[in-house]
C-alpha cells in the first residue's frame, strides 16, 4: 500500500513535468474559441459509404488538430430531407444557423444577456485538392440556397503537404522510392510522373505548383494533366517520353470523391502506365482543412499551421 506521501517499497513516483519557460517552451495547443463558426466539409461526388468514411476520418484529424471544433459534413449531391443519411450541404448549413439561433434564444429565456452574433455561422471547406471551377460554383450555389451566413474557404492545395502525400502514394504503389536519402532502388520506380487532376486548365496550372514540389522530392520530371479534358493525359505522356522518360506513372492529384468513375482507368490506358492511389484520407488533409478554416476567419491557430 502507498502512504500519504508516496508509494510503499520505494517505488518511484511519476511527477508532472514542470512547464518549460523561455524560447524552448512548447506552445500551448490551440483550442477552438467558444462560439466559433462550424467547419462544414463540402464533399463532392455521389454520396457513398466510402466517401462518408473518408470525410469522417478527415474531420476526426481536424478535431485532433483543433480541440473543441464543431465540424460537420455536407454532401454536394446529398439529400435535403431532415435526418438524411447523406445530408446536403445547404441542409447542413441551414441546420447550423438554426442551432445557433436556438442557443441564443434559450440563453435569453434563461435570463442571460446574449450579444448579437458576429461572424459567419459556418466556414465551408471544399474537399478538393485544386480549384475545380464547376464544383466550386455548385458549392457557392449551396451556400446561397441555405439560410446560413457562411464563408467559403479555399481549396486544400497547392501545398507542400500534398506533394508529400503524392510521394507517399507513389512509394506505396512501388512507383517511387520512399526516401531519396536511402541507397536502395525500386525496380518499378518511374522516371516521369503525370500529375492527373480534374477541373480544366485552371486546375492544371494550380496542380503544377504542387508538381514542382513533387519533382524536387523525386528528382524526376512531373507534368500536370487534366483527366476531364480529352487528349490531355495522352499529350503529357507523349511529352514526357519525348524528353527521355521511359517509365511513366500517373499520380492522381485527387482526394477521391471528386473524380467520376472510370476516369483514372481511362487515363492509365491512354498513357500506358501504372497509377498510384488517390490521396484519400492522407492525415495532412485534416490539418489543411483546419488551416483553411482558420485562414477564412482571419485567425492564426498554431495547431493548423504545420
Amino acid at each position: 500500500m502507498s502512504s500519504p506521501t508516496g508509494p510503499a517499497n520505494g517505488l518511484p513516483v511519476r511527477m508532472p513535468r514542470p512547464r518549460q519557460t523561455g524560447r524552448h517552451r512548447r506552445p500551448e495547443p490551440a483550442v477552438a474559441p467558444e462560439g466559433a463558426p462550424a467547419l462544414v466539409l463540402a464533399v463532392p461526388g455521389a454520396p457513398s459509404a466510402a466517401s462518408r468514411g473518408l470525410a469522417e476520418e478527415i474531420i476526426s484529424i481536424g478535431r485532433s488538430e483543433l480541440p473543441g471544433l464543431d465540424a460537420r459534413i455536407g454532401y454536394l449531391e446529398g439529400d435535403d430531407a431532415e435526418g438524411a443519411e447523406f445530408p446536403s450541404l445547404s441542409g447542413v448549413l441551414t441546420a447550423v444557423a438554426n442551432e445557433r439561433t436556438a442557443r441564443a434564444e434559450f440563453a435569453r429565456a434563461a435570463g442571460h444577456e446574449v450579444p448579437a452574433p458576429t461572424g459567419p455561422d459556418a466556414v465551408v471547406v471544399p474537399l478538393l485538392a485544386g480549384p475545380d471551377g464547376d464544383l466550386l460554383r455548385r458549392i457557392r450555389q449551396a451556400l446561397m440556397d441555405s439560410s446560413a451566413a457562411a464563408e467559403l474557404a479555399d481549396v486544400l492545395g497547392p501545398h507542400p503537404l500534398l506533394a508529400e502525400g503524392l510521394h507517399v502514394r507513389l512509394s506505396e504503389a512501388g512507383l517511387a522510392r520512399a526516401d531519396r536519402a536511402r541507397l536502395f532502388t525500386v525496380a518499378t520506380a518511374a522516371d516521369g510522373i503525370i500529375l492527373a487532376t480534374t477541373g480544366g486548365e485552371e486546375a492544371v496550372q494550380a496542380a503544377g505548383i504542387t508538381g514542382m514540389l513533387l519533382a524536387a522530392r523525386l528528382a524526376v520530371p512531373v507534368i500536370a494533366a487534366a483527366l476531364d479534358q480529352e487528349g490531355s493525359v495522352a499529350a503529357v505522356a507523349a511529352e514526357l517520353r519525348g524528353s527521355g522518360s521511359g517509365q511513366l506513372a500517373l499520380a492522381p492529384y485527387l482526394i477521391g470523391p471528386e473524380a467520376a468513375d472510370g476516369l483514372l482507368d481511362t487515363a492509365c490506358k491512354e498513357a500506358d502506365c501504372a497509377a498510384a492511389e488517390v490521396l484519400g484520407a492522407y492525415p495532412a488533409l485534416g490539418k489543411l482543412a483546419v488551416a483553411q478554416y482558420s485562414a477564412a476567419l482571419g485567425i492564426t491557430l498554431g495547431a493548423a499551421a504545420h
